[in-house]
C-alpha cells in the first residue's frame, strides 16, 4: 500500500503540471485584462498604463508570464500577487483556507450521517409511504438550487425575528478571541450553511445509497448468508451495508472541490468567508495569478480526495488490493 501511495502522489506531479498549463491557457483566453478599467479611466495617462503593465509583468509574452510563474511556485512557493490587492496570491488564499476547508469538511462529514442511513432505510422499506415521501423530499433537494435554499432560509430566520443570517459570526464577534459566546454564535450562524449547501449532497447520497441497497439486496451472498441462518442484523450490516458502500467511497473523492467551487453562489448570498467568492472576483476582475491558482488549488483537493477514497475502498473492502 506504500508503494502506490508513494506511485500516485509522484503521479500527482506531472498531472499538476498539465492542468496548470490548461488553467494558464484558459485565463488568457478570457477576453480583457485587468488594465482594462485602467483605459477607460481619463485620469491615468498612457505612460502611467505602460508603467503598470511593466509592474504587473503584462509586457512579457504569454510563455514567458507561464514560466515565471511556475518557476515561482516550484523555487519558491510563490504564486504570484493579486493584481487587485497587490498582496501575495498565498497569503490571501491563507486568510480563507481554514473556513473553506472546516465547512467542507463539517459538511461532508454531516451529508454521510445523515444520508446513508436514510439510503438503507429507504432500501429496506421500499414499498412504504415515509420512505416514498423520503424519495420524493430527495428528488425535491435534488432540483432546488442550493441558493435558492439559502435565502429561503433566511428569509424564514427574518420572518420569525431572528437575527443570525449571513456570515459565520455576527458583527461584535467577527474579530473577537475565541470564548463560549463565540462558539455559540457560530453555532447559531452555522446551520443556515450547513443546510444549504449540504442538502444536495444529502439527497444524492440518499439515492445513490439507495439504489446500491437495492442492488445489493438482490445477490446471491446475501441469499447464502440468509439460508445459512445468519441473524439479521448480521446479514444488513456485515454484508449488505459493507458492500453497498463501496461506491461511495469511490465519489466521496469527487465532492471535495464542488464544495469550493460548486457552492460560489450560495457563499455569496451567505457572505461566507471561503475560497468561493474569491475565485468568482478574481475571475470577474481578470485577477489571473489569484484565478491560476484557486483552479489549481481545485484540482489538487480532486487529486488528493481520489487518492483518500482509493485508500479508503482497500481499507473498508479486503478484496480490493492495488499492489
Amino acid at each position: 500500500m506504500l508503494t502506490y501511495t508513494v506511485r500516485r502522489v509522484l503521479g500527482m506531479i506531472p498531472t499538476l503540471l498539465l492542468i496548470s498549463v490548461v488553467c494558464f491557457a484558459v485565463i488568457q483566453l478570457q477576453p480583457g485584462s485587468f488594465l482594462d478599467q485602467y483605459r477607460e479611466d481619463p485620469r491615468v495617462t498612457p505612460e502611467a498604463l505602460q508603467a503598470m503593465t511593466r509592474q504587473l509583468g503584462l509586457d512579457q509574452p504569454v510563455w514567458m508570464q507561464y514560466l515565471n510563474w511556475v518557476k515561482g511556485i516550484v523555487l519558491h512557493g510563490d504564486f504570484g500577487y493579486s493584481f487587485a490587492n497587490s498582496r501575495p496570491v498565498s497569503s490571501l488564499i491563507w486568510e480563507r483556507l481554514g473556513w473553506t476547508v472546516f465547512l467542507a469538511v463539517l459538511t461532508l462529514l454531516v451529508s454521510w450521517v445523515v444520508a446513508v442511513p436514510l439510503g438503507i432505510y429507504t432500501a429496506l422499506h421500499r414499498h412504504r409511504k415515509r420512505s416514498a415521501a423520503l424519495n420524493f423530499l430527495g428528488y425535491l433537494s435534488l432540483a432546488t438550487p442550493d441558493f435558492l435554499v439559502a435565502l429561503l432560509l433566511i428569509a424564514l430566520v427574518l420572518a420569525l425575528g431572528g437575527t443570525n443570517v449571513g456570515g459565520l459570526f455576527s458583527p461584535d464577534m467577527i474579530d473577537a478571541p475565541w470564548s463560549v459566546a463565540r462558539v455559540l454564535d457560530l453555532l447559531a450562524h452555522l446551520w443556515i450553511p450547513m443546510i444549504a449547501i449540504g442538502l444536495e449532497g444529502v439527497a444524492g447520497l440518499m439515492r445513490q445509497m439507495r439504489a446500491s441497497m437495492l442492488d445489493v439486496l438482490s445477490q446471491d451472498f446475501i441469499r447464502t448468508a440468509r439460508a445459512k441462518g445468519a441473524g439479521g442484523r448480521r446479514v444488513l450490516w456485515g454484508h449488505a451495508v459493507r458492500n453497498a458502500v463501496n461506491p461511495l467511497i469511490s465519489l466521496a473523492g469527487l465532492s471535495l472541490p464542488s464544495l469550493i467551487s460548486g457552492t460560489i453562489i450560495a457563499s455569496i448570498v451567505l457572505n461566507l468567508p471561503t475560497i468561493g467568492p474569491y475565485l468568482y472576483d478574481a475571475l470577474l476582475n481578470k485577477d489571473q495569478f489569484v484565478a491560476m491558482t484557486l483552479l489549481m488549488f481545485s484540482a489538487l483537493l480532486l487529486l488528493i480526495g481520489n487518492l483518500l477514497s482509493d485508500l479508503a475502498l482497500a481499507w473498508a473492502d479486503p478484496r480490493v488490493r492495488f499492489e
